[in-house]
């Protein structure tokens, strides 16, 4: 029987290591995700472990970081674009911000985004026809 045998995040070891590799993989791509609270808390730790291992970019760093991180191109862009923007900041990458709760089901959702990058709203505003044609005119 299973009493009080716990996983964190309801997952067991190996499906839990897969989950962060995900997550991880994703947020270095995008530089922002929103996920639970709970998830974003687990990532974040291991997300600045590999920003920490981009600033230095060494063979070892490397293949350390290939080992956690499905995307090669994940790694590359981790150690030429992201790593340099840290060289001189000693830790606390990323930062978790708190977005409420998920509709569906209660859950307490929240961004994890990297310090430093603003973003900003992309904005809905509709083209006029005069702005449209030049626009078009500029790409002949």
């Amino acid at each position: 029987m299973r009493h009080q045998k716990k996983h964190k995040l309801g997952r067991p070891s190996s499906q839990r290591r897969a989950l962060l590799r995900n997550l991880v993989t994703s947020f270095l791509e995008k530089e922002r995700i929103t996920t639970t609270l709970a998830k974003a808390k687990a990532a974040r730790p291991v997300a600045e472990k590999m920003i920490t291992l981009g600033k230095e970019d060494s063979l070892h760093h490397r293949r350390r970081a290939l080992q956690f991180i499905y995307k090669k191109s994940v790694v590359s862009k981790l150690f030429e674009d992201i790593g340099p923007r840290f060289t001189e900041r000693p830790g606390g990458y990323t930062r978790i911000i708190k977005l409420g709760q998920r509709s569906g089901d209660g859950a307490d959702m929240a961004v994890l985004e990297l310090v430093g990058k603003e973003f900003e709203k992309k904005s809905k505003k509709k083209e006029s026809v005069s702005e449209k044609a030049k626009a078009a005119a500029q790409r002949r």
